[in-house]
């Protein structure tokens, strides 16, 4: 059997500010049809691990594409067709092929392109017809189209978040299209639309429980598969928000009434689940009163992951304004503090302006005269299993044992090295700040003393019932109590 794979993901947050370019990509690396051999640890995990399954069948992987960037504004338009064509013009040179696999994000936005997903999947439909499977793996806060959902036979969301799944779903996929190719199942799908905006963590109840609620359906009474798709609640696009959909064995009245089943029980759940965040004073305030630290503050406005600049300063200037001490804080995305610094050296004492510097969103620059502990010329850290680059990693300490890491990639904060791989000590810290929104929290939960989500008025604002959409309608909850109502 031989399987054509391509992975093109980026997140578009398309309040931004700035768009997603050729260069957003090449940070993480652009690769055409070799990314499972020379970046297997990072950028090519993906291609690594399905090349790896597929050969172990006795199967044959054909190589496309591999493309990430972190998310930001909408992608340029040449950038996202120069991708998506040379991944097209892959496909039709590999053919004839018995089966196409996908690792897509669901929310990635182009000039010209709300649906970028859709449109890659059907431009594949078209070239490979209707007899060959198509499977795509999504992530979790995409936007399930309707597009999506003709195109493709299979479509499989991550479940967890923070993302630890990714393998598992990929696997799962996998098996799927295998099972489809030799004529055992006859893949349909039906949807429930949550007409829901939000965020919701599966690392506590009752979101652990219903992921554990979907599991339970799949592999009996005909299920293959049952995904929630969360959205993106800063990806502003006609189709999306919360939906919950099921994939059957050419069953369709059973996909439909498990998938409403299923997305009925997760509206019940709507209060429970809600995010909760509290002020910058509140955090601080709580942390104080532990008994002992570290407490993790996630700083989740400023989310690069999300499209955030990855600059803003507001924690950082109250912890001052405060005295607080024993306190680390990053990674702030600031090229020409690095660059102060790398002149500096390591054991200078410079006076340094951190911050502040892409809008608004990232609040007024900080001055601080601080020594310059380290610099990692290819910083990285861990991320979910894999790597994930840092560029150029500066560790610095102001008074009072305050210490920032500041990078040239723009990054969340996934692992723990990202501080300690500059040499950084977190365990005699009070207070530890991530701008991450929930993915920090497979490493940083271990060692925190309390983990605490910090509203900032940064680009990512989680007041979702407020979000400023122009293109999807409004009619959705928090924005509306009932919106099914109406």
């Amino acid at each position: 059997m031989k399987i054509f794979v391509s992975q093109l993901a980026t997140e578009t947050n398309t309040f931004a500010y700035a768009p997603t370019g050729r260069g957003g990509f090449e940070e993480y690396g652009i690769h055409f049809g070799d990314a499972s051999t020379r970046v297997p640890e990072s950028t090519g995990a993906f291609m690594r691990f399905l090349r790896d399954l597929i050969e172990a069948d006795g199967n044959e992987m054909v190589e496309s594409v591999c493309a990430f960037a972190q998310p930001l504004g909408r992608t340029v338009r040449a950038v996202y067709e120069e991708l998506r064509d040379r991944m097209l013009a892959d496909l039709r040179a590999a053919l004839p092929v018995d089966a196409v696999q996908l690792m897509l994000h669901g929310a990635m936005v182009a000039e010209g392109y709300d649906d970028c997903e859709g449109d890659v999947i059907a431009r594949v439909r078209e070239i490979v017809g209707p007899g060959v499977p198509i499977g795509v793996e999504l992530d979790l806060h995409c936007h399930f189209t309707e597009l999506m959902r003709v195109s493709a036979d299979i479509i499989i969301a991550f479940k967890e978040y923070p993302h630890i799944d990714g393998e598992d779903r990929a696997r799962e996929l996998y098996q799927l299209l295998k099972d489809t190719v030799a004529r055992r199942v006859r893949p349909t799908t039906a949807v429930f639309d949550c007409k829901m905006v939000g965020l919701w963590h599966t690392t506590r109840e009752p979101m652990m429980g219903f992921v554990k609620r979907m599991q339970a359906f799949e592999g009996r009474d005909g299920v293959l598969s049952v995904s929630l798709g969360h959205g993106f609640p800063w990806g502003d696009v006609p189709e999306s928000g919360a939906k919950l959909w099921v994939v059957t064995d050419n069953d369709p009245a059973q996909a439909q009434a498990v998938a409403d089943l299923l997305g009925r029980e997760f509206w019940a759940l709507r209060d429970a689940t809600l995010s909760t965040t509290v002020s910058v004073d509140a955090a601080i305030d709580q942390a104080l009163a532990l008994p002992e630290g570290p407490a993790v503050l996630a700083d989740v406005a400023d989310n690069p992951g999300g499209g955030a600049p990855g600059d803003s300063t507001f924690i950082l200037k109250r912890l001052l304004e405060r005295g607080v001490g024993h306190a680390v804080i990053g990674a702030f995305w600031d090229l020409g503090a690095i660059q102060i610094c790398k002149d500096a050296g390591i054991g200078a004492v410079v006076d340094l302006r951190v911050g502040g510097k892409c809008g608004p969103a990232s609040g007024d620059p900080v001055d601080l005269r601080v020594t310059v502990r380290a610099i990692v010329n290819e910083h990285e850290q861990s991320a979910m299993g894999n790597r994930a680059p840092f560029g150029v990693g500066v560790w610095v300490e102001a008074a009072n044992d305050v210490h920032l890491l500041l990078c040239s990639v723009r990054s969340q904060v996934f692992g723990t090295d990202a501080f300690t791989g500059l040499g950084l000590s977190l365990a005699d810290k009070r207070l530890i700040v991530v701008k991450s929104t929930q993915h920090f929290h497979a490493e940083f939960a271990p060692i925190a003393t309390k983990v605490i989500y910090v509203a900032t008025p940064g680009a990512i604002t989680p007041d979702f019932a407020n979000i400023q959409y122009k293109a999807r309608d409004l009619n959705y909850w928090p924005r509306v109590e009932n919106p099914r109502a109406n």
